[in-house]
């Protein structure tokens, strides 16, 4: 299992034996991933593809202790966010693996699989809807199969941060006894509050670290450890604002938009992405978006210019990627995008 919001730390056999300066034939015939100590693998036992967590095999090969992945009074013990291979995902279903091959193919779990490792792998909750509802299944707990949240999406803030405000501490299970809503909705909604406070007193005090800034403000680690990484993420998306706002002047000033200001997003909690909608009359191209690893690109749907999980489109079909590294001048940009 790679347990949530840590998608971005696993690593290979070849990942390791790269580290190690090795060839993977080579890793392999010394087998130091075997040798007691080493770090257990996350991959579900009996897995072909072995994948581990790189900051326990960082850790454990500078001679520091390895951390756990998670504790026992973790929060996050069932995130709907973890992410199960064919294994995992099978034994929640109470099959075989090899029955999984059929079951991947419904629409659900196809739309939902990521690939991680080259092992592909699906959401935990997806995996749970997908068996509470099958035929003659109901939801085992929690609220009924198809019920929706009891609080608006644009709600849902506003009235979990009194919450949040009154014990920092609180748990989404407290959450969802307390609003009503699903576990993967509470703990997503903590995450946020959690980050973005973390966020604001970094920004106001920049001598403490993230993980100092959460101590501070009352939130276990084993609760905060999501929040501290989205806030990271948070502090880069504030740092990046004016340069994107810059964008969008240029943009407006050449007739191109009516938006004030992108639409940053921050996909997976780990990276900072944001969305132009050009809607002038005059506009090049329906959309540009900026991915803080890649730069600007083109975009074809005005409607949904991010794509899922904000995968680097490949070039054609109305997309292209615009050179000068990843914060080119506004000017050139317009520029660009105008020869």
């Amino acid at each position: 299992m790679i347990c949530a919001a840590r998608r971005h730390l696993v690593r290979t056999l070849a990942d390791l034996a790269a580290q190690q300066g090795l060839e993977l034939q080579s890793y392999l015939n010394a087998a130091p991933h075997k040798k007691a100590g080493h770090p257990a693998p996350v991959s579900s036992e009996g897995a072909r593809s072995l994948l581990y967590d790189g900051e326990q095999v960082d850790a454990y090969l500078t001679g520091r202790p390895v951390p756990p992945i998670r504790t026992e009074d973790d929060d996050q013990e069932h995130e709907d966010d973890d992410l199960l291979d064919r294994r995992e995902a099978a034994a929640v279903l109470g099959v075989a693996p090899r029955s999984w091959t059929t079951y991947r193919h419904h629409p659900l779990l196809t739309e939902h699989m990521v690939t991680v490792g080259g092992v592909e792998h699906w959401p935990r909750g997806i995996v749970h809807r997908y068996r509470d509802a099958r035929p003659g299944r109901t939801a085992a707990t929690g609220r009924p199969t198809g019920s929706g949240d009891q609080v608006p999406r644009d709600e849902l803030l506003p009235r979990t941060a009194p919450l949040l405000d009154a014990d920092p501490t609180i748990t989404a299970t407290a959450v969802v006894e307390q609003l009503g809503v699903s576990r993967n909705t509470a703990q997503h909604a903590l995450t946020r509050l959690r980050a973005d406070r973390i966020a604001d007193l970094v920004g106001a005090r920049p001598e403490l670290s993230p993980d100092d800034a959460a101590a501070a403000l009352g939130y276990p680690p084993a609760l905060a450890r999501r929040a501290t990484a989205r806030a990271v993420t948070v502090l880069r998306a504030r740092a990046a604002a004016p340069y994107l706002a810059d964008v969008a002047a240029a943009a407006h000033r050449a007739g191109w938009t009516t938006e004030a200001a992108p639409d940053v997003q921050l996909p997976g909690d780990d990276r900072v992405v944001a969305a132009l909608v050009l809607d002038g009359d005059q506009a090049p191209v329906p959309a540009l978006v900026w991915d803080e690893r890649y730069g600007w690109r083109t975009a074809a749907s005005r409607r949904h210019p991010i794509t899922r999980d904000a995968v680097p489109s490949s070039e054609g079909g109305g997309v292209r990627y615009l050179a000068g590294g990843v914060t080119p001048p506004p000017a050139a940009l317009i520029a660009a995008l105008s020869a």
